[in-house]
C-alpha cells in the first residue's frame, strides 16, 4: 500500500501528546465520529461512506484513536478507556472545540458514552451506533474480531460477521483490510488491546448503569437488527436507561449500519443533529 496516496491518511493533530491522524471536513457545528475496533480499522475505513453526506451541513471530525489507523503508537502506550478519553479530550482542546456532537460506532460508542458521562458540558447531542458500553455476554463474532490473526482468509471470515448482505464483503475489500492490518505496528497494537479471555474487555468498556441513567443528553441509538457482533439488546438497554433517547433499528442489517444503509444513516443522523442547530449552545 502506497501511503503517499492513501486516503486513510489526513491531517496530523497532537492530542494529549499523541500525534493523531484526523479527517476534518466541512463547516458548521462540529460532529466527531469515533470508529469501531475491528482489525485494520481506521476512521476513513469506518466512516468513508457517510463523511461526505454529513460534511455537507456540518464540520465532520474523524480521528484514528490510539492503537488504530495512522495515529502514532508510542512504545509506552496503554490501551485503556482513560487513555482514549485523554486523547479525545486533547483533540478537542487542540482544535479549540468547547462542545461537539458525538457519533460512536461499537467500541467508539462505548468511548462516546464514557466521554459524555465524564464531560457532559462538552457534548451537545449523542449518537450511539451498534454500541458497546454496557455489560453483555461476549458474542462468538466479537471474539473472532478481537482474536484476529493476520491472513487474507481470516480477514475474509472476520468481515463476514459484519454485514447482513455478504455481497458487501468482497475479496477486494477483504484484501484492502488485510493489507491495512499488516502495516508496521498495526497488528502489534491490536493484539495487545483485547487478548483472551475477552469478556473482561467488555467490562472495561462498560459505563456504570447509574451514570448512564444520569445522562441528560438527547441521544439517538442506532442498531442493526441482525448484528452478530454487538447484540441489539445493548441498544434496547440503553434506550431504557437514557431518558432522552430514541432508538432506530434497521432490519436486514448487521454491524455496519453506516455502510449497509449509508444514505438512510446520513439522513437519520443529519436530521437528529439538525434539530439542535437552531438552539442555543448547551441544553
Amino acid at each position: 500500500m502506497d501511503i503517499q496516496v492513501n486516503p486513510e491518511i489526513a491531517d496530523s493533530v497532537v492530542a494529549a501528546g499523541i500525534r493523531t491522524n484526523v479527517h476534518d471536513r466541512g463547516q458548521g457545528f462540529p460532529v466527531v465520529l469515533i470508529h469501531g475496533s475491528g482489525p485494520g480499522v481506521s476512521a476513513w475505513a469506518n466512516w468513508r461512506t457517510v463523511i461526505p453526506g454529513l460534511a455537507s451541513s456540518r464540520r465532520v471530525i474523524a480521528p484514528d484513536m490510539l492503537g488504530f489507523g495512522f495515529t502514532d503508537r508510542p512504545a509506552d502506550a496503554t490501551y485503556t478507556m482513560d487513555a482514549w478519553l485523554k486523547q479525545l479530550t486533547g483533540l478537542l482542546d487542540a482544535l479549540g472545540l468547547a462542545q461537539v456532537d458525538l457519533v460512536g460506532n461499537s467500541f467508539g460508542g462505548a468511548l462516546s458514552l464514557a466521554f459524555s458521562i465524564k464531560y457532559p458540558e462538552r457534548v451537545r447531542r449523542l449518537v450511539l451506533m451498534g454500541a458497546a458500553g454496557v455489560e453483555f455476554a461476549l458474542t462468538p463474532a466479537l471474539d473472532a474480531v478481537w482474536g484476529y490473526e493476520p491472513s487474507f482468509e481470516n480477514m475474509r471470515r472476520v468481515m463476514d460477521h459484519f454485514a447482513y448482505d455478504r455481497n458487501l464483503v468482497t475479496d477486494e475489500l477483504a484484501k484492502l483490510r488485510y493489507e491495512a492490518s499488516i502495516m508496521p505496528g498495526f497488528q502489534e497494537s491490536f493484539s495487545a488491546m483485547f487478548p483472551a479471555p475477552r469478556q473482561r474487555w467488555i467490562t472495561s468498556l462498560a459505563s456504570r448503569e447509574g451514570d448512564i441513567r444520569a445522562l441528560q443528553h438527547e441521544t439517538l441509538l442506532v442498531h442493526g437488527r441482525d448484528d452478530k457482533v454487538i447484540p441489539l439488546s445493548n441498544s434496547l438497554t440503553l434506550a431504557q436507561w437514557i431518558d432522552r433517547s430514541q432508538l432506530h433499528v434497521f432490519g436486514r442489517c448487521g454491524h455496519w449500519t453506516q455502510i449497509e444503509h449509508a444514505q438512510r444513516f446520513v439522513q437519520l443522523v443529519g436530521d437528529f443533529l439538525a434539530e439542535a442547530d437552531a438552539q442555543p449552545v448547551g441544553r
